[in-house]
Order: C-alpha cells, then structure tokens, then sequence
C-alpha cells in the first residue's frame, strides 16, 4: 500500500462516522482510532491543573463534571431505552449489517417479530468474513434502527426489542 492510499484511506475515515478501522493486507497492518469528544472534555482540565491556581481548577472541574453529566444525560434522552422493557441488539464490530442471509432470502427477524434469546437477527461483513449476530434478549422487534446493506460501528444500537 502506497502513501497516496493512506492518505485517501485517512480522509475518508476522518469524514466517516467511523470511530475504529483497521486494515491488513499480507504484512501490513493499519489502524485508525477516533477518540470520543467526551474523552477530550475530561482530559482537558487534567491538562490544565498544573499551571492554573485552585480557584481557576474547581472550577474547570466543576465545567467537565457538568458537561460529562450533560453529555450523559443526552444519551440517556436520545435512548427511548429508559424503559426498562426495552433493550437493544448492537453491533459486535465495525462493518456492513444485511438482515437476510442473502439477497434472494427472506430475512432472519423484522419488525414487529419475535426473538428469544441466541436467535440469529442478522448477520455483519468485515473483512470479507461474514459474523452472525446473535440476540441477547427474548421479546418482540420493536425498531428497526439501521438500513440494510449500511455501515454499522461498533456498539451501534440495530433493534430495539420490547421484552417479555
């Protein structure tokens, strides 16, 4: 792999919502990591508190501990999950989720079907290898939360599932 491919390979990862991304080809390996804006906020005051004296230090403190709680607070509003009758399946790893086995299938669970825990609900390609993804729950498929044939991350909520 050549300079100019890492170099187009970079600035699509940097424009992606990716946050992880690793390639390897015979004996070349390369990783991309994005760190989480949360992360930086943190890391900031730790940066500053040998320099600054401690009134200018509380209150850096005071700013992160706030922004983190609002940060945290925004994903707990962003989740209809706070319900505890709701759960979500997330992808196991970085790659392209299809819901049917193959294109002339039907697919393995949609909405509004019911799962119990270890069924197969769709499967993810990374790397030319396809990985099964397995219910961790038992209920019924509430939400479908991604396109089939998109890129999902690692994480990434796929279903909302209703339990019970």
């Amino acid at each position: 792999m050549d300079e100019k491919e890492i170099e187009r390979l970079l600035d699509k990862f940097d424009k992606s919502t990716l946050k992880n991304f690793e390639l390897t080809q015979d004996d070349f390996k390369l990783s991309l990591s994005k760190r989480d804006q949360a992360d930086q906020v943190i890391a900031q005051p730790r940066v500053t508190e040998p320099v600054v004296d401690q009134s200018v230090q509380k209150e850096s403190s005071n700013t992160a501990q706030s922004a983190t709680r609002s940060a945290d607070d925004s994903k707990q509003s962003d989740k209809p999950e706070a319900n505890d009758q709701v759960a979500e399946i997330t992808a196991p790893l970085v790659g392209v989720v299809y819901f049917a086995p193959n294109p002339d299938k039907p697919p393995f669970k949609k909405q509004g079907d019911k799962v119990k825990k270890g069924d197969v609900v769709c499967v993810i390609e990374a790397m030319k290898m396809i990985n099964e993804v397995k219910s961790e729950v038992s209920g019924t498929i509430s939400n479908v939360l991604v396109k089939d044939g998109s890129m999902v991350e690692y994480g990434q909520p796929i279903f909302q599932v209703t339990k019970g």
